[in-house]
């Protein structure tokens, strides 16, 4: 039997060796599609161009082309449907992706179908000479364009000046997101109030932070809907802006968690979203018994796949290409090796200079003596951790860890070992 043919979008070695993991995986054949500098590791986003490389590999591939993947955010989010529909492939239309990827739209939709949910949101123009004058929203609030990435250019706003810093800064960076975007928006029929708010906008957000956020991950296929994952969100730093880990299984009550997966139904259904997975973050405030529904992402989370694998045997990534050949994902029913498993992201709060990573055999040493550990070092010697690609407004992330243990004491006790053997160096 032939194997069929996976197109991954700037597929890298780590997910790679998570594919080639995966139940059924050698029944299948993944081949790269555009390259991590071209397509993640850059601030050049240039769609046209993009397309054209793609559409150029999957032309000159002599096979078949049985599926278009991709666990990226953007651009990769907005380039699969166009790429899929001109295949013929199974996947969301470009209509039902962007519902999800602009951030606005999202928000008009979900307080369609979960008002009680959806937080007090409004447009920004950042450019309007009169945008100064008066907030959008009561302070405080968060402020972002409707599409970036990474939380990049998020800010939160508690007065005027926040409020001008926020605009000041926008204006000078929004370029990086705002022209891709637009080109993706121009090959979509958008209704007239989106229409109205393209790339170069911004959506503000009422503030929701007390309780507890996770994210629910899951998948629609032929209509049907399945959410096979709760993950829980801690974050950290004075506005707690920045993510801290991400741990999974989420110990939510089951019957908030019920509330959630409905709400996610709804929206699903309102969307026309289909054949793809999907992660969809939510806030529970424990003290009140409200719960607000955040982001909606149209793909599987690639923070969260190692923790799916250790947890359940085998990563999310099983419901990306499953989902893309139109088959339900098999999961394999004995689970994996961890009752529990997390991704730690160690972050400095002030600027600075990198003076010194561990280097690949320190690393290798560390994850030998720990089972079930996996680092990854994002930071390089001799950087300026401002000089970093993809990071939020408020924090640098210089290095992950990926940690499996039976309970959560065991994963912390893991971590602070690893982390005291971990001799990274920064100078201000």
């Amino acid at each position: 039997m032939a194997k069929k043919n996976i197109f991954v979008m700037a597929m890298d070695d780590f997910h790679q060796a998570m594919l080639e993991r995966l139940q059924g995986s050698e029944e299948m054949a993944f081949h790269p599609l555009l390259d991590m500098e071209t397509a993640v590791n850059t601030t050049d986003y240039e769609m046209a161009e993009l397309l054209h490389r793609a559409r150029r590999t999957l032309k000159d591939f002599s096979g078949t082309v049985d599926a278009i993947v991709g666990y990226w955010d953007f651009p990769t989010l907005s380039l699969l449907p166009v790429l899929r529909r001109e295949w013929d492939l199974p996947g969301p239309t470009l209509e039902a992706a962007l519902r999800c990827e602009h951030k606005y739209w999202a928000r008009v939709e979900e307080a369609q179908v979960a008002p009680r949910q959806t937080p007090r949101f409004s447009s920004v123009n950042p450019f309007d000479e009169n945008v100064m004058d008066q907030p959008p929203l009561p302070y405080p609030f968060w402020i972002k364009p409707v599409r970036a990435h990474s939380s990049q250019l998020g800010f939160h706003v508690d007065n005027q000046q926040d409020f001008e810093h926020a605009i000041e800064q926008t204006r000078d960076r929004i370029q990086l997101f705002a022209r891709p975007f637009n080109y993706i928006l121009g090959m979509a029929e958008l209704p007239q109030e989106i229409a109205a708010v393209d790339g170069w906008h911004c959506i503000a957000e009422e503030i929701v932070s007390a309780g507890r956020q996770c994210t629910l991950e899951g998948y629609v296929l032929n209509g049907k809907m399945d959410i096979y994952g709760v993950v829980d969100s801690l974050r950290e730093g004075a506005v707690g802006s920045s993510f801290s880990r991400y741990q999974y299984p989420s110990d939510l009550p089951a019957s908030i968690q019920e509330i959630m997966i409905e709400d996610c139904r709804r929206f699903v259904e309102r969307t026309g979203f289909d054949n793809s997975p999907f992660n969809i973050e939510f806030f529970y405030n424990e003290e009140d018994g409200s719960i607000w529904m955040l982001e909606v992402n149209p793909r599987c989370s690639k923070s969260h796949s190692p923790l799916f694998e250790m947890v359940d045997g085998s990563s999310n990534l099983q419901a990306m290409v499953d989902v893309a050949l139109g088959h339900r994902p098999a999961f394999p029913p004995e689970g994996g090796r961890y009752r529990c498993a997390a991704k730690i992201m160690l972050r400095e709060h002030q600027n600075g200079v990198v003076e010194r990573v561990p280097g690949a055999d320190e690393v290798r040493a560390i994850e030998d003596d720990f089972p079930g550990c996996h680092i990854q070092v994002e930071a390089e010697q001799g950087c300026r951790l401002s000089d970093m690609l993809h990071q939020d407004s408020y924090s640098f992330e210089y290095a992950v860890l990926f940690v499996g243990g039976d309970s959560v004491e065991e994963i912390d006790h893991k971590a602070d070992q690893i982390k005291a053997r971990l001799d990274f160096r920064f100078t201000r």
